[in-house]
């Protein structure tokens, strides 16, 4: 941690990357000159939605870790790196743990020092609904950020003003699980008193920190909450809905009614999931593939429906299957989806089954099948529900960082990966980490 945190969170413009554990090249700003202003501020804020977006986080290496675990897009190249996650065999010494780990806390270190910084600032064209709206999109972000570290590694440690000096945060020991996950509730409640009630898809707005909510409480079991903010995005239909058919809230228009917060890419700040995810002949490697058994779920018109879009098969003698949500040319154009309005559906959706409102459960997983042409679910006790809405989840979700975390917080990966070792549902604390700090400590297992 000492050799992540001692990162000076500066202006980042990120150009597109060769290799996939590459780290991007950087063009820095010294510290002292990044924000003096309200222009340099809005330079700084644009910096930190470009490194949420940036390879090591939601570019690439955090949503395929999720991915490989979850067995449902497979590793078909020769890196012995994601060989191992989709093994289930991994190792604190692996390079996409590693990249994912530091990505994310360099999130979070440029989150602190905006929340340092722009207070400070005294330039008059500098106005205080600005300043909020900055401010409310640092603390989003360091709460995506502290939520994302807790369901991949756990408590974490909790890293809330910038670093200036090597010595800065010497001797902050791990969070609890609960109190890493109070940081985020606290940071999402800052965040929504700063931030405007508009609809904007690419920036954190209110609504934003609503459907996140919504998230977090469903991690959480606060089943009212999670069903109360679901509905706040839900009820708000003159800006949010469920496109028909499936394939129209990917194909053609980016931030689409159907997207509550997607993170945007151009030629110059480029998504990767289209290079690992096609074929060589439209441009890309085809090293994350969907399963068999991915492949027949989705081209199954009972289960998959519409979604069947989100695959498709080379030309003979290959016949081979690739998924393409990210395909847009040039590559590297699509957007990274975050969270979609079918996600809060299908929260609501558990939330209601779990308070045995089974009727309402029913409606919203029917909502989200009717939209893909699939007919409505039969499932009639709380138990076959939560597991429809589960398999609703796999068909939906599969390229969007979803399957993997919600096997693991609803304690299905037994029953469904057949991994028994419960310490194998944490990520592995990178081994780099924990040699340069003593004060952090590994996950058991690892």
């Amino acid at each position: 941690m000492k050799r992540l945190l001692y990162i000076l969170p500066l202006f980042v413009i990120f150009s597109s990357c060769k290799k996939f554990l590459d780290v991007q090249p950087q063009q820095q700003v010294d510290e002292s000159l990044a924000i003096t202003d309200a222009g340099s501020a809005g330079t700084a804020v644009n910096g930190l939605y470009n490194t949420l977006g940036s390879n090591n986080y939601y570019g690439s290496n955090f949503p395929a870790i999720s991915y490989l675990y979850g067995s449902d897009v497979v590793w078909t190249g020769s890196q012995a790196a994601p060989q191992e996650i989709s093994a289930h065999k991994t190792t604190a010494y692996n390079g996409y743990i590693s990249s994912a780990w530091g990505g994310i806390y360099k999130t979070i270190l440029s989150a602190n020092y905006i929340l340092e910084a722009v207070p400070k600032v005294t330039d008059p064209l500098f106005t205080a609904a600005t300043k909020n709206q900055y401010l409310g999109e640092a603390y989003a972000t360091r709460a995506l950020s502290y939520f994302d570290l807790a369901r991949g590694w756990g408590g974490v440690q909790l890293i809330l003003t910038p670093t200036h000096n090597p010595s800065d945060h010497a001797g902050i020991k791990r969070s609890t699980l609960a109190d890493t996950y109070a940081q985020v509730l606290k940071d999402l409640e800052a965040a929504e008193g700063l931030l405007p009630a508009t609809t904007n898809r690419n920036r954190f707005t209110q609504k934003t920190i609503w459907a996140l909510k919504a998230r977090f409480y469903l991690y959480n079991k606060q089943w009212a909450l999670a069903e109360q903010y679901a509905t706040k995005i839900i009820s708000d239909n003159a800006n949010y809905n469920l496109l028909k058919p499936y394939s129209a809230f990917f194909t053609g228009n980016i931030a689409t009614s159907e997207s509550v917060f997607e993170i945007a890419y151009s030629t110059s700040f480029k998504n990767n999931h289209s290079t690992w995810f096609l074929p060589p002949a439209l441009g890309g490697r085809r090293e994350w593939a969907p399963s068999s058994t991915l492949v027949s779920l989705l081209n199954d018109p009972n289960v998959g429906g519409g979604r069947s879009s989100l695959i498709a098969q080379t030309a003979p003698p290959g016949n081979l299957w690739y998924g393409k949500l990210y395909y847009r040319t040039p590559l590297g154009v699509d957007p990274a989806y975050i969270i979609r309005v079918a996600e809060l559906y299908l929260i609501r959706s558990e939330a209601r089954a779990e308070q045995n409102n089974l009727s309402g459960a029913l409606e919203d997983l029917n909502a989200v099948r009717d939209r893909s042409g699939v007919a409505a679910s039969k499932a009639a006790t709380q138990g076959d529900i939560l597991l429809a809405i589960e398999a609703e989840r796999q068909v939906e979700f599969p390229f969007e960082t979803d399957r993997w975390f919600n096997l693991v917080r609803t304690n299905r990966v037994a029953a469904v990966l057949g991994i028994t070792d419960a310490t194998k549902y944490l990520f592995p604390i990178p081994a780099s980490e924990l040699l340069a700090d003593p004060d952090l400590t590994p996950n058991p297992g690892y």
